[in-house]
This record gives C-alpha cells, structure tokens and sequence, in this order.
C-alpha cells in the first residue's frame, strides 16, 4: 500500500519529468521535481510558517508572562492559553502540517533510492503510459544510456564517502545541503539581544543561581540550528548524491519560500500602519488639535452671530 499510493506516484512523476525534458540529465529532473513538490505543498508550507512567524514574534510576550507567574505553572498555562487565544495562534497546529510533509519526504527518499541504486527500476517501476514514451524506449534497449550525473559532472549514484575514499564532487553538494538547512533554521528563530547560551545558564545555576526555565528552552531551540544541519550531514553522507541534491534544492526552495512570506507579513504590517484611521487613539495628535481649533473656531463664530442678533433685537424693541 505505502509503495502503491506514496512512492510509486512520486517515482513516476521523477522518470516522466526525467524522459520528457531536452538532454534526458538525471540531476536536472531532480531539480525540477524537487521545484514542483514544492509548489505543490506550498499550501501547507504557508500555513506552517505563518504559524511559525507568529509563534516567533510572541516571544516577548511569552516571556514576559513566564516572568509574572513566578513558576506557577497552572497561571503560566492559563495566561499562555489566553494570548493563544488572543492573537488565533495554535500552538500544535504546525504539526498536521508537517505529517504530510514527512510522508512526502520519506517516499521521495525511497523513489530517489530506487532510481540511484538500481537505473533498472526506471523501466520495472514505471507506468504503462511513461514506460511508452520514446526516450523510455531506447533506455529498454540500452540502458548505459541512462545519465545518471548532474551536468555530466557529480556520479548522483555514487555517495560522498565509500570505499574508495572522499567523492568530493558529492561531499560539495553534501555540505550545500548542510548549510541551506542552518540558514533555513535560522531564518525562523526568534532574535534576541540578551539571550544567554545554554552553558551560561548552567553556570549561573551552578553557582548557586536559578535557572529560568523559559530561557533554558529558548537556548535548546536555539541550539537546533546546529543540530539540523549535522543530522542532515551525517544522514545523507553515505547516501547515493542523488538524495543531497534533492536537500539541497529544497533547502534553497524552502529558504526562498519563508523569506517570501515574512517579506509579505511585514509589508502587510507597514501597509496596515500607512493606512489613515478615524479611530481616536490612532489619529496623529497634530490633527486632534487642527480638528479642536475648528471647532472652537465655528463655536465663536456662532457665538458672534448670536450676540450680533441679540442686540438687533434690543434696538428694534427701544425704536418701538
């Protein structure tokens, strides 16, 4: 069932994208099956960064309220539940968003694991409508026709350490895939200016101090900036290429993607900001006092006109 609705689907679309496109190049196909994955979770990938946006941007106050319980855990989770509440912020909510991603994940990784291991599995695996098409057909005759690099310049079969030592053309893409998750990792972290490292906080307790558990978790999700990138490093080492070319553009994608949207939400913020408000709190004060003046204004005018009346009425009533 997994291999008949998650990755034969995914493997599928990867030889259909391989045969179709000009030069028939394997690392090509993947970067653009990567590119249409993508766009197409862009949906949920949306919806779990704003989530992550908002959560990040809450951190003040969530500090803020750590401080005031004073480790009261019952009143830190009401006060917590209430801004949740407040600002329409799920804090678990990112997780149905990730399921889909992961089972995404794992079934690109056993389709790209096919393709890298065994080029034959291009023609066993494939439906009947791609197994037709005309590049599927010279590849059922030859199959050393199977290009299998990426641009004729890293063997996406081969992983970045083997037998034969370091394969640095696959250890340079090993290390970008690396690295476009540190950056991606990042780019959703909460900034702060006086944040202490887990080992200073562990130094302060061990001199007698208490640690504050709301930083303690600050510097561990800190930490998963480091942790992230080595986990991907140490996994997709000793993979086929194929599988770090794959991180890699996903890396980029996924970067471009959360810079986009946190791009948009502070536009969207300045634009909120711009816009003219007739509510008096958002009035700038210069035009409280212009719109005071004038009506002072139209009152002693008024008043000038009445006085005015008044006393042609005096003189009418002496004439008579």
């Amino acid at each position: 069932m997994w291999t008949t609705i998650i990755v034969k689907p995914l493997f599928n679309l990867l030889v259909a994208i391989y045969a179709l496109i000009p030069g028939h190049n394997f690392g090509l196909a993947i970067i653009i099956f990567t590119l249409i994955i993508r766009l197409a979770m862009w949906p949920l990938v949306k919806k779990q960064l704003r989530q992550a946006k908002v959560m990040r941007d809450l951190q003040p106050e969530i500090k803020r309220i750590k401080k005031e319980s004073k480790g009261d855990r019952q009143k830190e989770s009401a006060m917590l539940m209430e801004l949740y509440k407040e600002k329409g912020v799920n804090p678990i909510g990112s997780i149905g968003v990730l399921i889909p991603q992961f089972i995404i994940l794992i079934g690109l990784y056993d389709a790209l694991r096919q393709v890298a291991s065994n080029p034959k599995s291009l023609l066993t695996l494939s439906y009947s409508g791609i197994h037709g098409l005309p590049w599927m057909q010279t590849l059922s005759h030859n199959i050393h026709r199977f290009d299998n690099t990426l641009f004729g310049f890293v063997n996406l079969t081969k992983s970045a350490t083997g037998h034969g030592g370091i394969y640095w053309p696959a250890m340079v893409i090993v290390i970008g895939s690396a690295i476009a998750q540190f950056y991606q990792t990042k780019q959703l972290m909460p900034t702060q200016k006086d944040a202490k490292s887990l080992r200073a906080i562990l130094k302060e307790a061990g001199s007698g101090g208490k640690a504050d558990q709301s930083e303690v978790n600050a510097s561990v999700t800190r930490s998963t900036r480091f942790l992230f990138p080595v986990m991907i490093f140490l996994v997709t080492v000793g993979l086929p290429a194929a599988l770090s070319l794959y991180w890699l553009v996903g890396g980029l994608i996924a970067f471009l993607q959360q810079w986009l949207v946190l791009r948009k939400d502070e536009e969207e913020m300045e634009a909120i900001a711009d816009t003219p408000s007739r509510d008096i709190k958002t009035i700038p004060e210069a035009e409280i006092v212009k719109e005071a003046a004038a009506d002072s204004d139209s009152k002693n005018k008024a008043k000038t006109r009445t006085s005015s009346k008044s006393k042609t009425n005096k003189k009418r009533r002496k004439k008579k």
